[in-house]
Formats: C-alpha cells, sequence, structure tokens
C-alpha cells in the first residue's frame, strides 16, 4: 500500500533533506525510523527537497510497503525513533497515483528576517538577521514586479537541475510584525534557491540600496549573475503543499509560531 505523511523540522543541524553518505539528513532519519516501524527498508519520495538549513512544518512523502500499521502507529511508533528536530504530524493510505512530488498543485514558503542592530540569540539558525532598516513598502512594490508566469532563470541556482525556468509565482507578500519582516510566496513549483534569491534582491531593495523597479530588471535579464546575494538559509521555511481535494491529503498549513 502507499502511505503519505506530513511531517515538521527544524533544518538547522541537517545539511539538507536530501541522504548523503558522509552528513545528516533529514531523509535519512526519517527513513530509518518508518523502517523500525515497518520492520522492513522504507524509501520515500518528498514534494520538495530542502537546502541545508532550510526548516519545514507541514513537508509532504509518500512511501510503498506491505507493512500492515495503522495511521496512529506510523505517527507516534516514527516519532518515538525520530530525533527532536523532527516530528510526523499526520499519515494515511492514499491512492497508488499519489505522488508527493508531481501530484502538487501548489507550494507555499514563508522567509523570516529578524530586523534589528543586534543579531539574533535564542532565534539563532531559526531567523535571517539583517541590521538595516528594511523599509517593507518598497519590497512589496518590488515583489508585484515578479508576479504571474516568468521565467525566473535570475532567481534559479547555477547548478539548478530543473527542466525548465519557467514558474508561475501567485503571490509574494512582505509585512512587518514588531521586530520581523516576512515574506510569504506561493507558486505551483519553485526552482531551487529561487526564494532565497527572491529574499535577497528584496532584502537589497529594502535596505535602499536598489529601487524596487530593479527586481523587474533582474527577472528580466535571465541572467543569474543579474540577481546579487543569495539570502541566508536560516529563516525558510517550507509551509504546506497544496494537492487536488479528492487526494485526501490535510492542509496543516500553519504560520512559523516563534513570534
Amino acid at each position: 500500500m502507499r502511505i503519505a505523511a506530513i511531517l515538521e523540522y527544524d533544518g538547522s543541524r541537517f545539511s539538507g533533506w536530501q541522504r548523503q553518505t558522509h552528513a545528516r539528513s533529514v531523509q535519512g532519519v526519517v527513513e530509518e525510523a518508518l523502517s523500525a516501524v515497518a520492520d522492513e527498508p522504507i524509501q520515500v519520495t518528498v514534494a520538495g527537497r530542502t537546502d541545508a538549513g532550510v526548516h519545514a512544518v507541514a513537508q509532504v512523502l509518500h512511501f510503498d510497503t506491505g507493512a500492515a500499521r495503522s495511521d496512529y502507529s506510523w505517527v507516534h511508533g516514527a516519532n518515538s525513533r525520530l530525533p527532536p528536530e523532527v516530528a510526523l504530524l499526520w499519515a494515511g493510505s492514499v491512492d497508488d497515483d499519489f505522488h508527493a512530488r508531481y501530484s502538487a498543485t501548489g507550494r507555499h514558503y514563508h522567509y523570516v528576517i529578524l530586523n534589528r542592530p543586534i543579531r539574533p540569540t535564542y532565534l539563532a539558525g531559526r531567523v535571517t538577521h539583517d541590521y538595516r532598516p528594511l523599509d517593507t513598502a518598497a519590497m512589496q512594490a518590488a515583489a508585484a514586479c515578479l508576479l504571474g508566469e516568468h521565467d525566473f532563470t535570475s532567481f534559479r541556482a547555477t547548478d539548478c537541475q530543473a527542466k525548465s525556468p519557467v514558474r508561475e509565482l501567485r503571490t509574494l507578500e512582505v509585512a512587518r510584525h514588531g521586530e520581523f519582516v516576512h515574506i510569504r510566496a506561493h507558486a505551483n513549483a519553485f526552482l531551487q534557491h529561487m526564494v532565497r534569491n527572491i529574499a535577497g534582491v528584496l532584502m537589497a531593495i529594502g535596505a535602499g540600496e536598489r529601487e524596487p523597479a530593479w527586481a523587474g530588471q533582474v527577472l528580466a535579464a535571465r541572467d543569474r549573475a543579474a540577481g546579487g546575494v543569495t539570502a541566508d538559509p536560516h529563516g525558510l521555511y517550507l509551509s504546506e503543499i497544496e494537492y487536488p481535494a479528492r487526494m485526501n491529503i490535510p492542509r496543516l498549513s500553519r504560520d512559523v509560531g516563534l513570534w
């Protein structure tokens, strides 16, 4: 049978999602925990592979197994074997045609910036720090230049392996809450480093280094070299994956609960 699961994790102490031979990965600890519950080797397929230092509050995966376990047993059995930084939130059987990655119709990311002169302490590794006062109105004006379906070559990693650079950015919102600046992005899919590269451009504009129109100029260039600095991974959270309603995957969208 095919099982889907939703999990959250703090990516600070992992080398990223993908299993690696000589580094600690989220995939590695999840597969080890599920294999122990199933009493057989489990390999998982994930909706979106996150980079080192990136977090998730509603990551989705699926796996195939011959082991008969209740939904409760998958969740609590795996959680009893997972490290404190990772937890399953839900698990359930799905149709064989469900695919965590290819069945997804939309993805949401949330990027959090601590915007004050002093670096973070207890939030270190969980937010990006920018000491420069950021003008969120300018950042939002720049964000509007990026909405819609475009070639996002300027905002993809140079070694990104996606076949096409075209993505549909459905929403891109910037808001301040006290010392925190939040960037929320929603697209049909994202390229490698796309959100972090967008955040880097918006932060440069918010700091007054560039005018809001620069975001559109970077987009039009279709050249990664035009895009400036890739923002740190620490403030980035995969916050929701969308699926067709018929697939019965719960929507566990949540804001990052640190402030």
